[in-house]
């Protein structure tokens, strides 16, 4: 079974497929609106983007799942409008990580926090450890309450000593706003991801916007008016395609491209997680990119535009990594696609963030936005990390900040 017929099966399984006149109408799997599916001609049909580039899409597998087909010698045709349900899923290990997320959440993130070195101070009024107000910054971005009702969250924290002292939340306001504090972030999310290493192998790119409540304003001439629109939080991440853990993450303003963000996302992750393959869409289709991850020892599946030769052109020499990849693409679609399509992963990842933390930010200012973002990252590599332990039996170990030192937690489950 391909990549298109496992996602058609689940969507058979867990999507209502409704018969209309017109045609079978299957849900999208990203929650956006439905595509028509037609079995009635001698070649079946859908109205989804994948169909137009000419392969049979999940909707057409998803459809066929439903609707089994079967032929008498009379050349009659039965058709049973059901489909047999297996799951995988091992629903000892996920309801016990389920039942006790939240109180194995505060110990993870504790042990990432006291990784955190108190920044040297030689006047004024003594500081907030750095490590506590992390937390607490964090710990509210997995609650989703506001700052204000958070309070009642935080002081039990540090009753019960996950952290020495309780920061206000106008103090944890006026520390998300802190540049510093970005890339303390980026290493925790780093970090939590690194007891994974033993288990991801491929990975997967893309970019995803959060919305925020400030808005971009510019004059109109051509109309003579003022206009405006919403703007966001651009996050580029790679992930792991096995678990869906954050490895390494670029939160950027809304104009940002994307091709440009790939070297640094596998670099980074090429100091924990030995690559093999990296899978993404067109919009990262650069020759420096597929360079980047073969230095890295990795594959990269990324498709060819439309206009994109094997060849050289006047503005590149010819490239003979750039040649083989674009012919293996051209003449081994197939293949190419079912390392491609793993892709999809990213996608699954973005939807678990926004889904459970929010697919909007609050805060005001653009470094603030983008603290607010990484925070929501951290707080999902932390909640796969606790189904991992569950399912996969894993030990986790931290290194503190600027050190090789391994912090080996202390775990209350184990």
């Amino acid at each position: 079974m391909n990549m298109r017929e496992e996602r058609g099966l689940q969507i058979a399984q867990n999507s209502k497929i409704i018969k209309t006149p017109v045609g079978w109408k299957v849900p999208s799997q990203s929650g956006n609106g439905t595509y028509v599916v037609n079995l009635d001609h001698s070649h079946p049909f859908c109205t989804c983007p994948d169909f137009e580039k000419g392969y049979k899409c999940k909707h057409i597998h998803a459809v066929e799942f439903t609707i089994q087909k079967e032929m008498r010698p009379d050349g009659t045709i039965i058709q049973t409008q059901s489909v047999k349900m297996t799951c995988t899923q091992e629903w000892s290990a996920y309801n016990d990580a389920q039942n006790h997320e939240q109180e194995r959440f505060v110990l993870l993130l504790r042990d990432l926090c006291n990784g955190i070195q108190q920044p040297p101070q030689t006047f004024g009024r003594p500081r907030l450890p750095l490590a506590d107000v992390v937390f607490g910054m964090v710990y509210k971005s997995y609650t989703t309450m506001s700052g204000r009702r958070f309070m009642s969250a935080i002081r039990d924290a540090e009753a019960k000593e996950l952290i020495d002292k309780t920061p206000s939340f106008t103090s944890s306001f006026r520390y998300l706003e802190n540049p510093d504090l970005t890339p303390i972030l980026k290493t925790l999310i780093e970090q939590s991801a690194s007891p994974l290493r033993a288990v991801e192998t491929d990975f997967a790119v893309d970019s995803s916007g959060f919305s925020t409540t400030t808005y971009a304003r510019w004059f109109d001439h051509k109309y003579g008016k003022e206009r405006s629109k919403q703007t966001w939080v651009k996050t580029h991440l790679i992930c792991g395609v096995k678990t869906h853990i954050v490895t390494s993450v670029e939160a950027t303003s809304y104009e940002s491209a994307d091709n440009v963000q790939l070297p640094t996302l596998v670099n980074q992750t090429a100091k924990t997680f030995n690559i093999k393959e990296v899978s993404a869409d067109k919009a990262y289709s650069d020759r420096r990119n597929l360079q980047t991850v073969q230095a890295q020892g990795g594959v990269v599946y990324i498709p060819f535009k439309s206009n994109s030769t094997g060849m050289g052109d006047k503005h590149h020499k010819f490239d003979g990594l750039w040649n083989r990849m674009w012919h293996y693409y051209n003449f081994n679609r197939d293949t190419f696609l079912e390392h491609y399509h793993k892709r999809s992963n990213v996608e699954t990842t973005f939807s678990m963030i926004k889904a459970k933390f929010g697919s909007s930010v609050k805060a005001k200012t653009p470094t603030a936005q983008v603290n607010e973002v990484l925070c929501k990252v951290l707080c999902h590599n932390i909640c796969v990390l606790i189904q991992s332990v569950v399912e996969l039996n894993i030990e986790t170990t931290f290194e503190t900040f600027g050190t090789k030192e391994a912090v080996v937690p202390k775990l209350a489950w184990e």
